[in-house]
């Protein structure tokens, strides 16, 4: 199958519409590795060439990098797959807790070049921000790796416009992966500024996270649209954001091949500008 191809933020390269996300694959109540590795190789199959990953997509700190290593193993004869991953959250007895120190980061950097079995990291993001440490000591650390060559493009993830502007002129920031989808509209500026200085912005949960992803059917105007254009609400869902901005790249996550298939597909679902207004409706109400 062939996706549309979109241009990930600056960085030059050329990345399948429709990424996939990780983590599903490696928190509580995840497939087996078998399972998890042929939901990945669906997705290559299907078209999608940008798989969206984390250090501490796993059950606890001492299952740290399981998603990475889960992708390193998967994708081992497919090296046009684009691997980006994070760093800067910690599990202890599996919560999710910010870490920015610049130890730290370069440690997980480190281990999650390991991981992933790979000299450099084509996209690197900060995970979250730290309120214990300064925003700008932790880009200094990535800076800092960047520089040495471990990173060629970096990242923020769970960023506010004064996080963007408070990154200039220490790292060209090549993407934001913030929560946006129907239903949460609350990064709308940040995308604006991303698309303002061709930044990729990678919205995760598109889907209104795993727990609801299956329920969003039941939401009245999105049925009657995804019945219109004979789709999945799922479908429709991933199309409204793809259409939002030519920098969008939603990142989906599964634990199925099935529904990495039926995410995929979204990329050639093209709405109309009057049902992309009355799916707008659904955020504010």
């Amino acid at each position: 199958m062939t996706i549309p191809q979109r241009q990930l933020g600056s960085t030059g390269l050329s990345v399948s519409a429709i990424g996939m996300g990780g983590m599903p694959l490696s928190i509580s109540g995840r497939p087996s590795e078998e399972e998890g590795i042929q939901t990945i190789h669906t997705a290559i199959e299907q078209g999608i060439t940008f798989f969206d990953t984390a250090n501490a997509y796993c059950l606890n700190n001492d299952d740290f990098g399981h998603n990475e290593r889960l992708f390193a193993k998967a994708l081992q004869q497919h090296p046009q797959a684009i691997v980006a991953t994070k760093g800067g959250l910690t599990r202890p007895d599996g919560r999710w807790e910010p870490n920015g120190h610049p130890d730290y980061l370069r440690k997980a950097l480190e281990d999650s070049l390991t991981a992933l079995g790979l000299d450099t990291i084509v996209l690197y993001q900060f995970h979250r921000p730290d309120p214990a440490v300064p925003f700008t000591e932790s880009l200094g650390a990535i800076a800092d790796l960047q520089k040495e060559g471990k990173l060629l493009h970096a990242g923020l993830s769970n960023v506010s416009v004064a996080h963007l502007e408070e990154a200039k002129g220490i790292i060209q920031v090549a993407s934001v992966q913030n929560r946006m989808n129907l239903f949460d509209h609350s990064s709308i500026e940040v995308l604006k500024y991303c698309e303002a200085n061709q930044i990729a912005f990678l919205p995760y949960s598109p889907l209104n996270g795993i727990s609801n992803a299956g329920q969003i059917g039941s939401n009245p105007i999105l049925s009657l649209i995804a019945n219109k254009y004979e789709a999945s609400p799922q479908q429709v869902a991933l199309a409204w954001l793809l259409q939002l901005s030519p920098v969008v790249i939603p990142i989906p996550g599964a634990s199925r091949g099935s529904s990495i298939t039926n995410s995929a597909q979204s990329a050639n679902v093209i709405l109309s500008a009057e049902d992309i207004e009355e799916l707008n409706t659904i955020g504010q109400q």
